[in-house]
């Protein structure tokens, strides 16, 4: 374990067993008020500087975070040149959803309700597993994410959902816009940051995504404390995601 900068908020790196082996920086702060994990995108890692922001962001509000690799080592060598790991949402979806019993089986998570804050094909990968569960994952955060590639899992979907996406983006806007009106939750907002591109690498426009995110985790997740395991259910296996989608 070692200290975050901000000294009141414990940092753990762990290993998360999810089929295979992850590594994770689960950062907790003092009576976390919900947990928010991180799904990053095609060709990043826990180490994604954007990510990082606004989880330090919302570290500072009082959630939970955890980043972890979606991928091993080796496989993110592989998929460097393949890249077909990286769209194997199924795959991805799948890890997310261990991850997630992992983490109500953990001393410091146990009980936290949890949400998911997706980026690109990370942000698919946050959805299908949010519709597999329904009853743990109680909100979602997309950031210039590929909501399209989560294809038949979209009306299942039914956790308050909160899209955002970058006002140059304009491919990415059409696929949002079309995800949204396949979404079954009844809480689904689609927020266009004007000026920005896909990464959000414009002067304050990161911040405004993780305002806007620690706004949604506010609204839809921080009536904390309620307990989304039981012991026994902590660990047990879920579901594959099979198949294209």
């Amino acid at each position: 374990m070692m200290r975050s900068d901000h000294t009141s908020i414990e940092t753990y790196s762990v290993i998360i067993p999810a089929g295979v082996m992850l590594g994770g920086d689960l950062s907790v702060p003092p009576e976390a008020k919900a947990l928010v994990v991180f799904a990053h995108g095609s060709g990043s890692s826990r180490r994604s500087r954007r990510n990082q922001s606004v989880a330090a962001h919302l570290q500072r509000a009082g959630f939970a975070t955890l980043l972890f690799d979606l991928l091993t080592a080796d496989e993110a060598l592989l998929d460097e040149r393949g890249g077909h790991l990286r769209f194997d949402v199924p795959l991805l979806a799948e890890r997310l959803a261990k991850v997630t019993d992992w983490l109500g089986g953990h001393a410091t998570t146990h009980g936290l309700r949890v949400g998911y804050f997706g980026a690109s094909t990370g942000a698919a990968a946050a959805l299908v597993a949010a519709a597999a569960l329904p009853s743990t994952v109680r909100a979602v955060v997309s950031r210039g994410g590929r909501p399209d590639l989560a294809g038949p899992y979209l009306a299942r979907v039914a956790v308050p959902t909160l899209l955002i996406v970058g006002g140059n983006d304009a491919p990415v806007i059409a696929m949002n816009q079309a995800a949204m009106r396949q979404l079954a939750s009844v809480a689904k907002e689609l927020v266009i940051v004007p000026g920005a591109t896909h990464l959000f690498e414009e002067p304050g426009a990161l911040e405004q995504v993780s305002e806007l995110a620690r706004e949604w985790c506010e609204r839809h997740l921080a009536s904390a404390h309620t307990p989304t395991h039981s012991p026994a259910e902590a660990g047990t296996s879920r579901p594959r995601f099979k198949g294209a989608i």
